[in-house]
């Protein structure tokens, strides 16, 4: 017990040594600085979250029996098809597929990018004249509700695709393919369908509001707002109500970062860009790990043999640090690293657990920014409803456990907050249909 709370030790020193302990990150602090960039980003002012009013209301009834197209276009996958709503407001999904995303197997143009798309559409494009479209990515959105791209994320490579807009192009590329029926778009965030998913698949709850959080591929927070707070949208915040947010907290840049962080940054394909995303999603994942673990093994924290084969290490996914935290002894690129010395297997497993541990408190003061700006969950009878989507939430080994201890300690102990984490079905699918529904 001794040996292991020595290198419990060695691997904590590196880490604050490089600006990344977990401890060093104050909760409520933190909190408060996320909560400043919302309040900017709603004013309009410079701030490093983008603040997206969506245009999106979810206080009508859902109609029944229309279907409309659904499109899904997330961080590996594009997914197309149909839903329906019955009259209790159950959803049947019919006509599915799933595709690659374009733009995550090589480099292409954005009128590639849109003749894809409508190439998948193809199969169901007649069967609705309105299209509910999920696009997980930063961007403006327009009272039409269709939106313009500010950048591409994840890793996907579209040449020429800023400021395009998605849903003008999408549609002008089916005209193209020679279906010319007029159709209406209305597009999404991942993290807006989250919220509205997870608010449909508990209809007979009462919470205090909702909150949709995507911590997967990538990461980003939706919440919702009273419109007359969304001072940037001029006298369209007269409007009595609340308005959805899509916070694209991803891009949050006022989180304490050490060395490595900033070293890995330089290596990614947007250097700078959406920090956060960086330090706690499942793209960047394994690049972060690589690279503490690679200087890790500079200063002599492993075996020189250990510390040969992480040098050698050319990438590392997300999933091989889950192969090796569920078996550090097993066949995976990891254990294979560490060659089964009893003393490189620990001390690897307390770096990933530290990187990890400060990954769980960010997300936990990005919730409580949401829910001390905005008042909700005080009461433990009405918590706020917080519907998770996203693998490194669901898959990781130890994410979860620790984002739980942390609502525990902080959200519910310190702060008197209190919110429910739920899991809803197909929330991208089913709230892209609604919001199509409701919004078009």
């Amino acid at each position: 017990i001794r040996n292991m709370t020595i290198i419990q030790e060695k691997a904590g020193k590196f880490l604050a040594a490089h600006g990344m302990a977990a401890e060093a990150v104050n909760l409520r602090e933190n909190a408060d600085v996320f909560i400043g960039e919302m309040e900017r980003g709603l004013k309009g002012e410079e701030s490093s979250l983008f603040m997206i009013p969506t245009y999106i209301s979810i206080d009508k009834q859902i109609p029944a029996g229309e279907r409309i197209i659904v499109v899904d276009a997330g961080g590996t996958n594009f997914r197309v098809a149909t839903v329906v709503f019955d009259e209790k407001g159950n959803a049947s999904i019919d006509d599915f597929n799933n595709y690659p995303m374009p733009g995550t197997q090589g480099e292409i143009t954005i009128e590639e990018f849109f003749d894809t798309a409508a190439e998948y559409l193809e199969p169901v494009i007649d069967k609705s004249d309105k299209i509910g479209f999920c696009f997980s990515y930063p961007t403006e959105i327009y009272p039409n509700r269709d939106g313009r791209l500010i950048r591409f994320v994840k890793e996907v490579k579209v040449k020429g695709s800023e400021g395009a807009f998605i849903g003008k192009g999408l549609l002008e590329a089916v005209k193209a393919r020679g279906h010319q029926e007029k159709k209406s778009i209305v597009l999404v965030n991942d993290a807006v369908t989250t919220l509205i998913g997870g608010k449909a698949a508990c209809p007979d709850r009462q919470f205090d509001s909702y909150i949709g959080f995507i911590w997967g591929t990538g990461t980003n927070t939706c919440y919702m707002e009273q419109t007359r707070r969304i001072t940037k949208l001029g006298s369209a915040a007269d409007i009595d109500g609340t308005m959805l947010i899509n916070v694209e907290s991803g891009g949050y840049a006022k989180a304490p970062r050490g060395d490595l962080d900033a070293g890995f940054d330089a290596t990614t394909v947007n250097p700078g860009g959406y920090m956060f995303e960086k330090m706690i999603s499942g793209a960047y994942q394994g690049g972060m790990v690589r690279t503490v673990l690679v200087q890790a093994a500079k200063e002599g924290l492993f075996t020189a043999e250990t510390g040969k084969r992480i040098a050698a290490l050319e990438s590392l996914s997300s999933k091989e640090i889950d192969d090796f935290l569920f078996r550090p002894y097993g066949e995976n690129a990891l254990a294979h690293c560490c060659g089964g010395v009893e003393e490189d297997c620990q001390t690897l497993y307390y770096l990933i657990d530290g990187l990890m541990e400060r990954a769980a408190r960010f997300v936990a003061f990005n919730l409580a920014a949401v829910m001390l700006k905005t008042g909700k969950g005080a009461n433990p009878c009405r918590p706020v409803c917080v519907t998770m989507d996203g693998s490194t939430y669901y898959k990781s080994k130890l994410c979860k456990d620790k984002l739980s201890a942390y609502t525990k300690s902080f959200l519910n102990e310190e702060l008197g907050l209190y919110c429910e984490f739920i899991k809803a079905e197909n929330p991208n699918l089913i709230g892209a249909a609604i919001a199509g529904l409701l919004n078009a």
